[in-house]
Protein backbone atom coordinates (compact mmCIF):
# COMPACT_ATOMS: atom_id res chain seq x y z
CA UNK A 1 0.00 0.00 0.00
CA UNK A 2 1.09 3.22 -1.23
CA UNK A 3 0.82 6.88 0.71
CA UNK A 4 -2.31 8.14 0.18
CA UNK A 5 -3.23 11.34 -2.07
CA UNK A 6 -6.13 11.96 0.43
CA UNK A 7 -8.48 13.62 -1.90
CA UNK A 8 -11.97 13.49 -1.84
CA UNK A 9 -12.06 11.78 -5.02
CA UNK A 10 -14.03 8.32 -6.15
CA UNK A 11 -12.16 4.67 -5.88
CA UNK A 12 -10.76 2.96 -8.72
CA UNK A 13 -11.52 -0.26 -9.43
CA UNK A 14 -9.73 -1.60 -12.20
CA UNK A 15 -11.53 -4.72 -13.35
CA UNK A 16 -8.88 -7.61 -15.64
CA UNK A 17 -10.88 -9.45 -18.67
CA UNK A 18 -10.58 -12.73 -16.63
CA UNK A 19 -12.72 -11.03 -13.49
CA UNK A 20 -15.94 -10.87 -14.98
CA UNK A 21 -17.74 -11.36 -11.70
CA UNK A 22 -20.23 -9.23 -10.09
CA UNK A 23 -18.97 -10.28 -6.36
CA UNK A 24 -15.43 -9.42 -7.15
CA UNK A 25 -13.58 -8.80 -3.62
CA UNK A 26 -12.86 -5.03 -5.56
CA UNK A 27 -16.50 -4.64 -5.53
CA UNK A 28 -17.57 -6.02 -2.58
CA UNK A 29 -18.50 -3.38 0.38
CA UNK A 30 -18.27 -0.54 -2.11
CA UNK A 31 -21.15 1.86 -3.11
CA UNK A 32 -22.22 3.00 -6.59
CA UNK A 33 -21.69 6.24 -5.52
CA UNK A 34 -18.23 6.70 -4.57
CA UNK A 35 -16.29 4.43 -7.11
CA UNK A 36 -15.38 4.09 -11.11
CA UNK A 37 -14.68 0.92 -12.70
CA UNK A 38 -11.90 1.30 -15.26
CA UNK A 39 -12.28 -1.60 -18.10
CA UNK A 40 -9.76 -1.92 -21.42
CA UNK A 41 -9.30 -3.88 -23.87
CA UNK A 42 -5.43 -3.92 -24.51
CA UNK A 43 -3.32 -4.39 -27.51
CA UNK A 44 -0.26 -6.03 -24.90
CA UNK A 45 -2.55 -8.31 -23.84
CA UNK A 46 -3.67 -9.74 -27.35
CA UNK A 47 -0.79 -9.47 -28.48
CA UNK A 48 2.36 -10.97 -26.02
CA UNK A 49 1.85 -14.06 -27.78
CA UNK A 50 -0.44 -14.39 -31.00
CA UNK A 51 -3.78 -15.50 -28.87
CA UNK A 52 -6.08 -17.19 -31.16
CA UNK A 53 -8.77 -14.93 -32.51
CA UNK A 54 -11.82 -16.37 -30.77
CA UNK A 55 -10.23 -16.21 -27.41
CA UNK A 56 -9.64 -12.19 -28.30
CA UNK A 57 -13.22 -11.94 -29.48
CA UNK A 58 -14.52 -13.93 -26.19
CA UNK A 59 -12.69 -12.04 -23.86
CA UNK A 60 -13.38 -8.70 -25.15
CA UNK A 61 -16.75 -9.32 -26.13
CA UNK A 62 -17.20 -10.42 -22.92
CA UNK A 63 -15.45 -7.69 -21.44
CA UNK A 64 -17.99 -5.52 -23.18
CA UNK A 65 -21.31 -6.72 -22.22
CA UNK A 66 -20.24 -7.13 -18.23
CA UNK A 67 -19.03 -3.23 -18.47
CA UNK A 68 -22.55 -2.72 -20.25
CA UNK A 69 -24.37 -5.21 -16.94
CA UNK A 70 -22.88 -3.15 -14.52
CA UNK A 71 -23.94 0.50 -15.82
CA UNK A 72 -27.56 -0.99 -16.29
CA UNK A 73 -27.00 -2.01 -12.13
CA UNK A 74 -25.57 1.73 -11.62
CA UNK A 75 -22.55 1.93 -11.44
CA UNK A 76 -20.11 4.37 -13.49
CA UNK A 77 -17.83 2.03 -15.51
CA UNK A 78 -15.21 4.18 -17.52
CA UNK A 79 -14.41 1.78 -20.72
CA UNK A 80 -11.54 2.04 -23.11
CA UNK A 81 -12.04 -0.10 -26.50
CA UNK A 82 -9.29 -0.74 -28.43
CA UNK A 83 -10.05 1.54 -31.30
CA UNK A 84 -10.02 4.33 -29.21
CA UNK A 85 -7.00 6.38 -30.14
CA UNK A 86 -5.66 7.27 -26.83
CA UNK A 87 -5.54 3.44 -25.69
CA UNK A 88 -2.23 2.73 -23.90
CA UNK A 89 -1.96 -0.94 -24.64
CA UNK A 90 -0.79 -1.88 -21.53
CA UNK A 91 -2.79 -2.28 -17.95
CA UNK A 92 -0.26 -0.26 -16.10
CA UNK A 93 -1.17 2.43 -18.74
CA UNK A 94 -4.42 2.66 -18.66
CA UNK A 95 -5.12 2.98 -15.32
CA UNK A 96 -2.64 5.94 -14.95
CA UNK A 97 -4.53 7.60 -17.71
CA UNK A 98 -7.87 6.61 -15.45
CA UNK A 99 -6.45 8.10 -12.12
CA UNK A 100 -5.52 11.38 -14.82
CA UNK A 101 -9.46 11.35 -15.93
CA UNK A 102 -10.77 10.50 -12.27
CA UNK A 103 -8.56 12.16 -9.69
CA UNK A 104 -9.55 9.08 -7.39
CA UNK A 105 -8.42 8.89 -3.86
CA UNK A 106 -7.65 5.24 -3.78
CA UNK A 107 -6.93 2.11 -6.17
CA UNK A 108 -8.78 -1.37 -5.08
CA UNK A 109 -7.62 -3.86 -7.39
CA UNK A 110 -7.69 -7.43 -7.50
CA UNK A 111 -4.30 -9.55 -7.57
CA UNK A 112 -3.92 -10.86 -11.32
CA UNK A 113 -4.29 -14.78 -12.45
CA UNK A 114 -0.60 -14.23 -14.57
CA UNK A 115 2.51 -13.58 -13.00
CA UNK A 116 3.94 -11.28 -15.38
CA UNK A 117 0.81 -9.11 -14.48
CA UNK A 118 0.85 -9.28 -10.93
CA UNK A 119 4.84 -8.04 -10.68
CA UNK A 120 3.32 -4.75 -12.66
CA UNK A 121 0.24 -4.31 -10.61
CA UNK A 122 3.10 -4.92 -7.78
CA UNK A 123 4.84 -1.76 -8.56
CA UNK A 124 1.55 0.11 -8.41
CA UNK A 125 2.17 1.41 -4.89
CA UNK A 126 5.18 3.00 -6.06
CA UNK A 127 4.20 4.32 -8.97
CA UNK A 128 1.02 5.83 -8.06
CA UNK A 129 1.06 8.91 -5.81
CA UNK A 130 -2.50 7.15 -4.35
CA UNK A 131 -3.79 4.49 -1.57
CA UNK A 132 -3.37 1.52 -3.86
CA UNK A 133 -4.75 -1.85 -2.27
CA UNK A 134 -4.40 -5.42 -3.83
CA UNK A 135 -6.92 -8.08 -3.00
CA UNK A 136 -6.48 -11.74 -3.25
CA UNK A 137 -8.77 -13.31 -5.40
CA UNK A 138 -10.82 -15.33 -2.92
CA UNK A 139 -13.63 -16.81 -6.06
CA UNK A 140 -10.91 -20.14 -6.03
CA UNK A 141 -11.67 -22.05 -3.54
CA UNK A 142 -8.10 -22.82 -2.28
CA UNK A 143 -6.10 -19.48 -1.36
CA UNK A 144 -2.63 -19.54 -2.66
CA UNK A 145 -1.36 -19.05 0.78
CA UNK A 146 -2.77 -22.47 1.86
CA UNK A 147 -1.40 -24.31 -1.14
CA UNK A 148 1.44 -23.46 -0.33
CA UNK A 149 1.22 -24.25 3.12
CA UNK A 150 0.29 -27.53 2.02
CA UNK A 151 3.23 -28.05 -0.24
CA UNK A 152 6.06 -27.24 1.73
CA UNK A 153 8.37 -30.36 2.86
CA UNK A 154 7.04 -32.23 0.69
CA UNK A 155 8.55 -34.15 -2.36
CA UNK A 156 5.95 -34.91 -4.64
CA UNK A 157 2.90 -32.51 -4.70
CA UNK A 158 0.54 -35.39 -5.85
CA UNK A 159 -2.76 -34.04 -6.87
CA UNK A 160 -4.76 -36.47 -5.35
CA UNK A 161 -3.65 -35.94 -1.96
CA UNK A 162 -4.54 -32.06 -2.37
CA UNK A 163 -8.08 -33.49 -3.62
CA UNK A 164 -8.86 -35.68 -0.93
CA UNK A 165 -8.02 -32.51 1.41
CA UNK A 166 -10.20 -30.20 -1.03
CA UNK A 167 -13.45 -32.67 -0.24
CA UNK A 168 -12.63 -32.38 3.12
CA UNK A 169 -12.67 -28.67 3.41
CA UNK A 170 -15.75 -28.26 1.20
CA UNK A 171 -17.74 -31.33 1.93
CA UNK A 172 -17.80 -32.02 -1.23
CA UNK A 173 -19.14 -36.00 -2.00
CA UNK A 174 -18.98 -36.84 1.47
CA UNK A 175 -20.04 -38.35 4.19
CA UNK A 176 -21.16 -37.24 7.72
CA UNK A 177 -18.38 -40.18 9.24
CA UNK A 178 -16.09 -38.31 7.04
CA UNK A 179 -15.73 -40.84 4.51
CA UNK A 180 -16.10 -39.86 0.64
CA UNK A 181 -19.62 -40.83 -0.89
CA UNK A 182 -19.91 -44.02 -2.37
CA UNK A 183 -16.69 -45.17 -0.45
CA UNK A 184 -14.04 -44.60 -2.94
CA UNK A 185 -12.04 -41.10 -3.21
CA UNK A 186 -12.00 -41.54 -6.95
CA UNK A 187 -13.76 -43.07 -9.97
CA UNK A 188 -11.29 -42.65 -12.96
CA UNK A 189 -11.27 -46.33 -13.78
CA UNK A 190 -14.47 -45.90 -14.62
CA UNK A 191 -14.06 -43.30 -16.80
CA UNK A 192 -11.90 -44.69 -19.74
CA UNK A 193 -14.54 -46.28 -21.78
CA UNK A 194 -13.53 -45.94 -25.63
CA UNK A 195 -15.85 -44.39 -28.11
CA UNK A 196 -18.84 -46.38 -29.43
CA UNK A 197 -20.75 -46.60 -32.84
CA UNK A 198 -23.71 -45.31 -30.82
CA UNK A 199 -22.80 -42.92 -29.05
CA UNK A 200 -24.79 -39.89 -30.46
CA UNK A 201 -23.50 -36.98 -27.99
CA UNK A 202 -25.92 -33.54 -28.08
CA UNK A 203 -24.61 -30.94 -29.63
CA UNK A 204 -23.79 -28.31 -26.91
CA UNK A 205 -25.48 -25.28 -27.15
CA UNK A 206 -23.88 -22.44 -29.32
CA UNK A 207 -24.57 -18.49 -28.77
CA UNK A 208 -25.28 -16.65 -32.08
CA UNK A 209 -22.94 -13.37 -31.94
CA UNK A 210 -25.17 -10.64 -31.29
CA UNK A 211 -23.72 -7.05 -32.16
CA UNK A 212 -21.68 -6.09 -29.45
CA UNK A 213 -19.54 -9.54 -30.04
CA UNK A 214 -20.09 -9.08 -34.46
CA UNK A 215 -18.20 -5.55 -33.34
CA UNK A 216 -15.77 -7.77 -31.52
CA UNK A 217 -15.33 -10.34 -33.97
CA UNK A 218 -15.02 -7.14 -36.89
CA UNK A 219 -12.32 -5.66 -34.80
CA UNK A 220 -10.46 -8.61 -34.67
CA UNK A 221 -10.40 -9.18 -38.26
CA UNK A 222 -9.16 -5.79 -38.91
CA UNK A 223 -6.66 -5.56 -36.04
CA UNK A 224 -5.16 -9.38 -35.80
CA UNK A 225 -5.86 -10.67 -39.31
CA UNK A 226 -2.55 -12.72 -39.00
CA UNK A 227 -3.43 -14.49 -35.72
CA UNK A 228 -4.13 -18.40 -35.90
CA UNK A 229 -7.69 -19.86 -36.11
CA UNK A 230 -10.98 -19.13 -37.53
CA UNK A 231 -13.80 -17.05 -36.85
CA UNK A 232 -16.83 -18.87 -38.81
CA UNK A 233 -17.38 -21.04 -36.14
CA UNK A 234 -17.77 -18.91 -33.34
CA UNK A 235 -20.43 -19.49 -30.34
CA UNK A 236 -19.13 -19.50 -27.11
CA UNK A 237 -21.19 -17.89 -24.59
CA UNK A 238 -20.30 -14.13 -23.62
CA UNK A 239 -22.42 -13.19 -20.49
CA UNK A 240 -23.12 -15.34 -17.52
CA UNK A 241 -26.73 -15.83 -18.24
CA UNK A 242 -25.56 -17.45 -21.72
CA UNK A 243 -23.14 -19.33 -19.28
CA UNK A 244 -25.66 -20.45 -17.11
CA UNK A 245 -27.75 -21.90 -20.16
CA UNK A 246 -24.66 -23.45 -21.11
CA UNK A 247 -24.59 -25.31 -17.57
CA UNK A 248 -27.95 -26.19 -17.88
CA UNK A 249 -27.69 -27.98 -20.76
CA UNK A 250 -24.42 -29.63 -19.60
CA UNK A 251 -26.10 -30.93 -16.42
CA UNK A 252 -29.45 -31.84 -18.18
CA UNK A 253 -28.47 -33.73 -21.07
CA UNK A 254 -24.52 -35.30 -20.95
CA UNK A 255 -23.52 -35.18 -17.22
CA UNK A 256 -24.50 -38.66 -17.06
CA UNK A 257 -22.20 -40.15 -19.83
CA UNK A 258 -19.55 -37.33 -19.34
CA UNK A 259 -17.67 -39.69 -16.71
CA UNK A 260 -17.43 -43.04 -19.12
CA UNK A 261 -16.73 -41.14 -22.15
CA UNK A 262 -14.64 -37.97 -21.04
CA UNK A 263 -11.36 -39.83 -22.32
CA UNK A 264 -12.90 -41.30 -25.95
CA UNK A 265 -11.71 -39.13 -29.26
CA UNK A 266 -14.05 -39.47 -32.36
CA UNK A 267 -12.86 -38.02 -35.40
CA UNK A 268 -14.74 -35.12 -36.65
CA UNK A 269 -16.60 -34.98 -33.10
CA UNK A 270 -15.13 -31.93 -31.35
CA UNK A 271 -17.17 -31.59 -28.11
CA UNK A 272 -18.89 -35.13 -26.90
CA UNK A 273 -19.99 -35.45 -23.80
CA UNK A 274 -17.84 -32.98 -22.27
CA UNK A 275 -19.33 -29.76 -20.55
CA UNK A 276 -17.23 -27.28 -22.82
CA UNK A 277 -17.79 -24.19 -19.49
CA UNK A 278 -14.13 -23.94 -18.68
CA UNK A 279 -13.91 -20.51 -21.12
CA UNK A 280 -17.01 -19.08 -18.53
CA UNK A 281 -15.18 -20.22 -15.77
CA UNK A 282 -11.68 -18.57 -16.28
CA UNK A 283 -13.29 -15.87 -17.51
CA UNK A 284 -15.37 -15.53 -13.88
CA UNK A 285 -19.02 -15.51 -15.18
CA UNK A 286 -19.73 -19.20 -13.28
CA UNK A 287 -18.73 -19.83 -10.16
CA UNK A 288 -16.35 -23.36 -9.55
CA UNK A 289 -18.05 -24.29 -5.77
CA UNK A 290 -21.08 -23.81 -7.63
CA UNK A 291 -20.87 -25.96 -10.10
CA UNK A 292 -19.52 -28.71 -8.10
CA UNK A 293 -22.55 -27.92 -5.80
CA UNK A 294 -25.23 -28.55 -9.44
CA UNK A 295 -23.14 -31.54 -10.08
CA UNK A 296 -23.26 -33.38 -6.08
CA UNK A 297 -26.99 -32.28 -6.36
CA UNK A 298 -27.29 -34.16 -9.72
CA UNK A 299 -26.22 -37.51 -8.17
CA UNK A 300 -28.01 -36.73 -5.48
CA UNK A 301 -31.36 -36.50 -7.45
CA UNK A 302 -30.13 -39.73 -9.24
CA UNK A 303 -29.95 -38.31 -12.66
CA UNK A 304 -26.33 -38.62 -12.77
CA UNK A 305 -24.07 -41.83 -12.24
CA UNK A 306 -20.90 -41.12 -8.74
CA UNK A 307 -18.61 -41.61 -11.56
CA UNK A 308 -19.38 -39.15 -14.02
CA UNK A 309 -20.01 -36.53 -11.10
CA UNK A 310 -16.68 -37.22 -9.15
CA UNK A 311 -14.75 -37.23 -12.17
CA UNK A 312 -16.63 -33.73 -13.11
CA UNK A 313 -16.09 -32.48 -9.82
CA UNK A 314 -12.21 -33.65 -9.48
CA UNK A 315 -11.66 -31.65 -12.57
CA UNK A 316 -12.61 -28.60 -10.48
CA UNK A 317 -11.74 -28.92 -7.22
CA UNK A 318 -9.35 -31.18 -7.34
CA UNK A 319 -7.23 -30.53 -10.85
CA UNK A 320 -7.72 -26.35 -11.68
CA UNK A 321 -7.16 -25.84 -7.83
CA UNK A 322 -4.20 -27.95 -8.10
CA UNK A 323 -2.85 -26.33 -10.92
CA UNK A 324 -3.37 -22.83 -10.12
CA UNK A 325 -1.99 -23.79 -6.88
CA UNK A 326 1.37 -25.14 -8.57
CA UNK A 327 1.57 -22.44 -10.92
CA UNK A 328 2.13 -19.83 -7.83
CA UNK A 329 4.13 -21.99 -5.99
CA UNK A 330 7.22 -22.58 -9.10
CA UNK A 331 7.11 -18.99 -10.24
CA UNK A 332 8.87 -18.11 -12.12
CA UNK A 333 11.30 -20.55 -12.49
CA UNK A 334 8.94 -23.04 -14.43
CA UNK A 335 8.82 -20.95 -17.45
CA UNK A 336 12.29 -21.75 -18.14
CA UNK A 337 11.99 -25.55 -16.92
CA UNK A 338 13.18 -27.95 -19.68
CA UNK A 339 14.73 -31.17 -17.51
CA UNK A 340 14.50 -33.64 -20.50
CA UNK A 341 16.94 -31.11 -22.72
CA UNK A 342 14.21 -31.06 -25.46
CA UNK A 343 15.28 -29.03 -28.07
CA UNK A 344 13.50 -29.33 -31.20
CA UNK A 345 11.47 -27.18 -33.43
CA UNK A 346 7.47 -26.88 -33.25
CA UNK A 347 7.15 -28.83 -36.39
CA UNK A 348 4.60 -26.18 -38.79
CA UNK A 349 2.00 -28.87 -39.03
CA UNK A 350 1.09 -27.73 -34.98
CA UNK A 351 -0.55 -23.92 -37.26
CA UNK A 352 -1.57 -26.02 -40.35
CA UNK A 353 -2.54 -29.37 -40.04
CA UNK A 354 -0.88 -30.46 -42.52
CA UNK A 355 0.14 -34.15 -41.43
CA UNK A 356 -0.99 -37.68 -42.20
CA UNK A 357 -0.80 -38.52 -38.83
CA UNK A 358 -4.85 -38.56 -38.68
CA UNK A 359 -5.18 -38.14 -34.76
CA UNK A 360 -2.67 -35.01 -34.90
CA UNK A 361 -4.58 -33.75 -37.97
CA UNK A 362 -8.11 -33.64 -36.17
CA UNK A 363 -7.11 -31.96 -33.00
CA UNK A 364 -5.71 -29.13 -35.12
CA UNK A 365 -8.92 -28.83 -36.63
CA UNK A 366 -10.90 -28.93 -34.21
CA UNK A 367 -8.39 -26.36 -32.38
CA UNK A 368 -8.47 -24.26 -35.10
CA UNK A 369 -11.98 -23.88 -35.85
CA UNK A 370 -12.98 -23.60 -32.19
CA UNK A 371 -10.18 -22.49 -30.27
CA UNK A 372 -10.62 -26.05 -28.18
CA UNK A 373 -10.24 -29.83 -27.76
CA UNK A 374 -10.27 -31.72 -24.85
CA UNK A 375 -8.57 -32.64 -22.63
CA UNK A 376 -7.05 -35.96 -23.76
CA UNK A 377 -6.76 -34.91 -27.39
CA UNK A 378 -4.03 -31.78 -25.54
CA UNK A 379 -2.56 -34.37 -23.08
CA UNK A 380 -2.15 -37.54 -25.09
CA UNK A 381 -2.10 -36.59 -29.11
CA UNK A 382 -0.65 -33.11 -29.46
CA UNK A 383 1.02 -33.36 -25.98
CA UNK A 384 2.15 -36.76 -26.50
CA UNK A 385 3.75 -36.13 -29.94
CA UNK A 386 5.23 -32.94 -28.64
CA UNK A 387 6.75 -35.19 -25.42
CA UNK A 388 8.02 -37.93 -27.46
CA UNK A 389 9.62 -35.80 -29.99
CA UNK A 390 11.46 -33.42 -27.63
CA UNK A 391 10.37 -30.39 -28.61
CA UNK A 392 11.07 -27.32 -26.51
CA UNK A 393 9.14 -26.65 -23.72
CA UNK A 394 9.12 -22.99 -24.47
CA UNK A 395 7.67 -23.24 -28.02
CA UNK A 396 5.24 -25.86 -26.79
CA UNK A 397 3.97 -23.43 -24.17
CA UNK A 398 3.70 -20.22 -26.66
CA UNK A 399 1.50 -22.87 -28.88
CA UNK A 400 -0.83 -23.70 -25.95
CA UNK A 401 -1.25 -20.70 -24.75
CA UNK A 402 -2.33 -19.27 -28.36
CA UNK A 403 -4.51 -21.80 -29.81
CA UNK A 404 -7.16 -22.85 -26.72
CA UNK A 405 -9.75 -20.06 -25.86
CA UNK A 406 -9.11 -21.24 -22.28
CA UNK A 407 -5.76 -20.85 -22.02
CA UNK A 408 -4.33 -18.55 -19.61
CA UNK A 409 -0.89 -18.90 -18.30
CA UNK A 410 -1.60 -19.96 -14.72
CA UNK A 411 -3.14 -22.87 -15.87
CA UNK A 412 -1.57 -23.58 -19.09
CA UNK A 413 2.30 -23.43 -17.97
CA UNK A 414 1.97 -26.01 -15.68
CA UNK A 415 -0.20 -28.38 -17.57
CA UNK A 416 1.81 -28.12 -20.65
CA UNK A 417 5.58 -27.77 -18.49
CA UNK A 418 5.06 -30.27 -16.07
CA UNK A 419 1.95 -32.64 -16.96
CA UNK A 420 2.76 -32.99 -20.81
CA UNK A 421 6.35 -32.20 -20.56
CA UNK A 422 7.81 -33.47 -17.49
CA UNK A 423 9.97 -30.30 -17.98
CA UNK A 424 10.29 -29.83 -14.55
CA UNK A 425 11.53 -33.57 -13.52
CA UNK A 426 8.44 -34.69 -11.83
CA UNK A 427 7.39 -32.28 -9.52
CA UNK A 428 3.98 -32.52 -10.55
CA UNK A 429 3.45 -36.11 -12.68
CA UNK A 430 4.71 -38.99 -11.12
CA UNK A 431 5.76 -40.12 -15.03
CA UNK A 432 5.78 -38.64 -18.13
CA UNK A 433 2.87 -39.11 -19.79
CA UNK A 434 3.97 -41.17 -23.09
CA UNK A 435 2.22 -43.47 -24.82
CA UNK A 436 2.35 -45.67 -27.98
CA UNK A 437 0.03 -45.42 -30.93
CA UNK A 438 -1.94 -48.57 -28.98
CA UNK A 439 -3.78 -45.77 -26.61
CA UNK A 440 -4.52 -43.65 -29.11
CA UNK A 441 -6.28 -46.54 -31.24
CA UNK A 442 -7.97 -47.76 -28.29
CA UNK A 443 -9.48 -44.63 -27.04
CA UNK A 444 -10.77 -43.18 -30.63
CA UNK A 445 -11.38 -44.30 -34.08
CA UNK A 446 -8.65 -42.34 -35.71
CA UNK A 447 -6.69 -44.87 -36.49
CA UNK A 448 -9.31 -46.97 -38.21
CA UNK A 449 -8.86 -44.67 -41.99
CA UNK A 450 -5.15 -43.57 -41.28
CA UNK A 451 -2.42 -44.12 -43.21
CA UNK A 452 -0.24 -45.42 -40.68
CA UNK A 453 -1.21 -48.26 -38.73
CA UNK A 454 -0.55 -48.80 -34.70
CA UNK A 455 0.04 -52.69 -35.17
CA UNK A 456 3.60 -51.84 -37.25
CA UNK A 457 6.09 -50.63 -34.84
CA UNK A 458 8.52 -49.69 -37.68
CA UNK A 459 9.47 -48.94 -40.78
CA UNK A 460 7.47 -47.78 -44.14
CA UNK A 461 3.48 -47.28 -42.71
CA UNK A 462 4.25 -47.80 -38.92
CA UNK A 463 2.43 -45.25 -36.93
CA UNK A 464 4.91 -42.95 -35.87
CA UNK A 465 4.03 -43.03 -31.86
CA UNK A 466 5.17 -46.44 -31.92
CA UNK A 467 9.12 -46.19 -32.69
CA UNK A 468 8.65 -42.71 -31.03
CA UNK A 469 8.15 -43.92 -27.51
CA UNK A 470 10.48 -46.37 -27.95
CA UNK A 471 13.20 -43.48 -29.13
CA UNK A 472 12.09 -41.29 -26.16
CA UNK A 473 11.89 -44.13 -23.65
CA UNK A 474 15.72 -44.97 -24.97
CA UNK A 475 16.80 -41.67 -24.88
CA UNK A 476 16.36 -40.54 -21.15
CA UNK A 477 16.92 -43.95 -19.81
CA UNK A 478 19.09 -42.68 -17.10
CA UNK A 479 16.54 -40.41 -15.53
CA UNK A 480 13.37 -42.91 -16.14
CA UNK A 481 14.71 -46.72 -15.80
CA UNK A 482 14.29 -46.27 -11.27
CA UNK A 483 10.66 -44.61 -11.85
CA UNK A 484 8.62 -47.22 -10.12
CA UNK A 485 5.30 -46.83 -12.00
CA UNK A 486 7.90 -47.58 -15.80
CA UNK A 487 10.75 -48.59 -14.88
CA UNK A 488 9.52 -52.27 -15.69
CA UNK A 489 9.31 -51.03 -19.32
CA UNK A 490 13.12 -51.50 -19.73
CA UNK A 491 13.17 -54.79 -19.59
CA UNK A 492 11.27 -55.02 -22.54
CA UNK A 493 13.34 -52.82 -24.26
CA UNK A 494 16.44 -54.82 -23.61
CA UNK A 495 14.39 -58.20 -24.40
CA UNK A 496 14.16 -56.82 -27.95
CA UNK A 497 18.00 -57.18 -28.51
CA UNK A 498 20.11 -54.77 -30.29
CA UNK A 499 18.64 -55.54 -33.63
CA UNK A 500 14.63 -54.70 -33.33
CA UNK A 501 16.03 -51.62 -31.29
CA UNK A 502 17.91 -50.18 -34.02
CA UNK A 503 14.98 -50.48 -36.02
CA UNK A 504 12.59 -48.50 -33.61
CA UNK A 505 15.65 -45.93 -33.15
CA UNK A 506 16.65 -45.47 -36.95
CA UNK A 507 12.20 -45.19 -37.71
CA UNK A 508 12.01 -42.42 -35.28
CA UNK A 509 14.97 -40.56 -36.40
CA UNK A 510 14.09 -40.90 -39.94
CA UNK A 511 10.42 -39.40 -39.41
CA UNK A 512 11.97 -36.60 -37.26
CA UNK A 513 14.20 -35.75 -39.91
CA UNK A 514 10.88 -35.26 -42.12
CA UNK A 515 9.55 -33.32 -39.73
CA UNK A 516 9.27 -29.57 -41.38
CA UNK A 517 9.75 -26.49 -38.94
CA UNK A 518 7.64 -23.68 -38.16
CA UNK A 519 8.97 -21.23 -41.39
CA UNK A 520 7.91 -17.97 -39.42
CA UNK A 521 6.84 -17.53 -35.35
CA UNK A 522 3.54 -17.43 -35.39
CA UNK A 523 2.95 -17.46 -31.70
CA UNK A 524 4.87 -14.10 -31.10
Amino acid sequence: MSSSNSGGGPVLVPILGDQLTRTLASLRGRTKEDTVIVMAEMYDEATYVKHHKQKIVLIFSAMRHFAEELRDAGWEVDYVELTDEDNSHSFTGEVARAIERHDPAAVHVVEAGEWRLNQAIAEWPDKFDREVTILPDDRYLCPIADFREWAEDRDHLTMEHFYREMRKRTGLLMQKSGKPTGGEWNYDKQNRRPPKDDMDPPERPKFEPDEITQACIELVEEKFADHFGSLETFAWPVTRDEAEKAADAFFTERIEKFGPYQDAMVHGEDDLFHSMLSTSLNLGLLDPMELCERAEQAYRDEKAPLNSVEGFIRQILGWREYIRGFYWYNMPHLQEANALNAQRSLPDFYWTGDTDMRCVADCIRSTRDNAHAHHIQRLMVLGNFALLAGINPREVQDWYLVVYADAYEWVELPNVSAMILYADGGKLATKPYAASGNYINKMSDYCKKCVYSPSKKTGEGACPFNPLYWYFMDRHRDRLKSNHRIGRIYANWDQMGEERQKEYLDSAEAFLDSLEPATKDYAR
